[in-house]
């Protein structure tokens, strides 16, 4: 894939690394330490590839792909701090460097430099879809904070959740190609959809490994999500098949933010099959991206986009 799309990618960092620029020192040093911390792009990755398949032959993709990671790195300065988080990527997260104020502010400065870059494009559309993008990004984190510590989550409450905070950045990612391309508003909505289904499908398999992962590949700590109070999906899909004493030992620790009982609520997701049924659900939303593609028409970047959706399934980190 790194064939495929590699100058596309240096466009898109050399981008990254020109705005990141500011005569404010501490917002560089906190910029570069979290976007050089060795993300995967994923979202700029899949913005460059659907524009790829869709034919796209302008320049705006590359500032588009840039404002897309820019939103996703002031999203991660901010969560870090919401949650309290110490690793990220299997390094130091920028607030436990530089402390949560300096965290806060920087992200402020990556949203407000991202919609200045936006401008550039002067796409009324473009701007519509990646503000409502960063609108409904927000809701859905104020949506986690709200149900922190709330063991009765329901499915369709996690799966809303979800869809907001991560699937809907993966959503725009993938509509603004064929925005820039002006294409049938059919073809657009299955654009939206692939990112949409991929975002979830990406959420949840990161949900399982929290309690099936490797902290050495995964960059964070395990049991992360259960000292944070979250009901996952692994977590509600345990209470809804286990028994009354397992299903106890779950709710008093999504409800008191404990991780001690890690282990035994591995063992229980495990045994009750909610491991295999939260693999199943992020197997489903996989082939919802997959049927959405295929309204596109064969090419190299329509594979390595099905590609991704198949291997999502097996990622470990």
């Amino acid at each position: 894939m790194s064939g495929l799309i590699g100058q596309d990618m240096l466009a898109v960092d050399r981008i990254i690394s020109q705005r990141l620029s500011s005569g404010v020192p501490l917002v560089g040093q906190v910029s570069q330490h979290i976007i050089q911390a060795g993300g995967k792009r994923l979202r700029p990755v899949l913005l460059l590839l659907m524009s790829g398949a869709l034919g796209y032959q302008g320049q705006h993709h590359h500032t588009l792909a840039a404002v897309i990671e820019f939103i996703h790195t002031a999203t991660l300065l901010h969560d870090d701090v919401v949650d309290d988080s110490k690793l990220r990527r299997g390094k130091p997260t920028a607030n436990a460097l530089f402390g949560n104020p300096a965290s806060v502010l920087v992200g402020d400065f990556l949203y407000s430099r991202a919609f200045q870059m936006m401008v550039e494009c002067q796409n009324m559309r473009v701007l519509d879809i990646v503000a409502d993008a960063t609108n409904v990004i927000a809701e859905g984190e104020v949506m986690q904070l709200m149900n922190m510590h709330d063991a009765s989550l329901s499915e369709d409450g996690y799966l809303n959740v979800i869809r907001s905070k991560t699937a809907k950045l993966f959503e725009a990612s993938t509509r603004l190609p064929a925005v820039l391309m002006g294409i049938d508003a059919a073809t657009e909505d299955a654009c939206a959809r692939y990112g949409q289904a991929l975002g979830t499908a990406f959420q949840v398999i990161d949900d399982v490994l929290d309690y099936d992962g490797d902290a050495t590949l995964m960059g964070k700590n395990l049991g992360d999500d259960l000292r944070e109070g979250k009901a996952t999906l692994p977590l509600i899909f345990a209470m809804q098949r286990g028994n009354a004493n397992e299903c106890a030992l779950i709710k008093h620790a999504i409800e008191q933010g404990e991780e001690q009982a890690l282990h035994d609520i591995a063992s229980i997701v495990r045994n009750t099959g909610a491991m295999q049924a939260t693999r199943e659900a992020a197997s489903a939303q996989a082939q919802l991206a997959l049927d959405a593609l295929e309204v596109l028409p064969a090419s190299v970047h329509k594979s390595a986009l099905q590609e991704l959706a198949e291997q999502l399934l097996s990622r470990q980190s």
